[in-house]
Order: C-alpha cells, then sequence, then structure tokens
C-alpha cells in the first residue's frame, strides 16, 4: 500500500489559498490528507469554505508560519509531510513523483525543482531552483553559500520531526532555512530530484517581498550558528 502523505499548508490573508487547495485535491496520489492551518487570518477566510468538507481545517491565533506548520504536522497522520505555502501550488504529479523516487533511493527527505510565477500564474523563470548532481558535492557546498531549497518542494518523513525537533518559532520568516541545516548537521541527506513539481508564486504581497529587511537579519544569524557545524559534518563525510 502506497505510504500516507500529509500536505500541510499555512494560510494567513492570502487571497490565492483556494488555488493551493485545489492542487493538493488534484493530486494523482491518492493516500493523502490536507490539513489547512488557518493563522489567525482576518480576510479571504471564505475562499477555504467550499473546501472544508475535504480537508481537515485548523484555525489559531496568529503566530507565525513556523507554529501554523508545527500545529499541522502534529496532527497529520501521514507517514510523509509535505509543506504547501497557501499562495504556491502543486502540479498534478507532485507526490506521486516525489514519493516515487524516495522509496526508490531509500530518501528520508527529498527536494525538487520549480518555475517561479506571477500573480496571474504565468511562468516568469522556469526551473528557478539550482540542479545538483549529486548531494556530497552539491548540496552541502550550496548551504555553504546561501539557502537553494524551496520549501514547498520539500517532502519529509513525519518521524523526523521527532529526532530534529519541529520548525523555529523565532525565525518568522526563515524557519526553513534553520530547519534544512539542522537536518543536515544531524546527518540526514537532502536528496535531488531534477523535476519541476511546484509553481512559487513571486507578488507583492509575498513575506520574500514584504519582509526583506527582517529576513536578511535572520539568515545572518542562522549562518552563524550553523555554517561551522555544516563545515564539521562535511568532514567527517
Amino acid at each position: 500500500m502506497e505510504p500516507k502523505v500529509s500536505i500541510i499548508i499555512p494560510f494567513y490573508n492570502c487571497s490565492f489559498v483556494d488555488q493551493a487547495i485545489q492542487s493538493a485535491l488534484d493530486q494523482t496520489y491518492k493516500n493523502i490528507e490536507i490539513i489547512v492551518v488557518d493563522d489567525g487570518s482576518t480576510i479571504f477566510t471564505e475562499k477555504i469554505k467550499p473546501f472544508l468538507g475535504k480537508v481537515l481545517y485548523l484555525k489559531k491565533e496568529n503566530g507565525g508560519t513556523a507554529t501554523a506548520l508545527n500545529q499541522g504536522i502534529r496532527a497529520a497522520t501521514g507517514e510523509y509531510i509535505a509543506w504547501l505555502s497557501s499562495d504556491d501550488y502543486f502540479l498534478p504529479e507532485k507526490v506521486s513523483r516525489q514519493i516515487s523516487f524516495m522509496l526508490n533511493n531509500n530518501a528520508e527527505v527529498s527536494f525538487t525543482n520549480f518555475d517561479s510565477i506571477d500573480k496571474n500564474n504565468q511562468v516568469i523563470f522556469p526551473w528557478s531552483g539550482e540542479r545538483f548532481s549529486d548531494i556530497e558535492n552539491g548540496v552541502y557546498h550550496a548551504f555553504l553559500l546561501r539557502n537553494p531549497v524551496i520549501g514547498c518542494t520539500v517532502v519529509m518523513k513525519k518521524d523526523i520531526f521527532d529526532k530534529v525537533g519541529y520548525f523555529n518559532p523565532y525565525h518568522r520568516y526563515t524557519q526553513d532555512y534553520d530547519m534544512w541545516l539542522r537536518l543536515l548537521i544531524s546527518g540526514f541527506k537532502m536528496y535531488y530530484l531534477d523535476e519541476v513539481l511546484t509553481k512559487f508564486r513571486q507578488h507583492e504581497k509575498s513575506g520574500t517581498s514584504r519582509f526583506r529587511p527582517e529576513m536578511e537579519k535572520e539568515i545572518v544569524t542562522i549562518e552563524s550558528h550553523y555554517r561551522p557545524l555544516l563545515i564539521k559534518t562535511m568532514e567527517k563525510l
């Protein structure tokens, strides 16, 4: 039987949330559950109503993406977790292709490439992510310079969170970067599937657009802490 996959969709005042949910429902992979975590939204909540019979809807006080993800993960019953931001969407084969890849490679964590799109779903930059030929000489070295992984391309086994901890709410805008570095220094390999399976939306109301200075401060804190540890990890490989 196919392993169960939980798709977590954190939602906060996002006008694109209905597209994200529909893309999760449109997956060709059938053994999934969809968990929408409303992080204290005050607008666009009406866009969720048509889906309430098809998803698990959790509402909480506003606390940031990390807290919404963590609540969704704790409620999840799947063996694998996929994170989908409410302004992005998955291609129909996303879960099927990535789970098949992970099972074939005995991978506990994987990520893929993605297309960048605009607010009208038009592709701005195809294949926007870096492409890697191997893990040790590619992924690890890339993390010494930047965060090469978009969170919504990642699928990982749920039990990993019991080993490395959940997303850190202290990093309100870069909780994903912190998590990927924690995975690597804890000995988990991030496998790369060279396919575009996610559409990553760039728009003026995205967190990346609105909170760039805050993000930069968090990035400095994260890199100064984790990079020396990552170098030590790489020396042991």
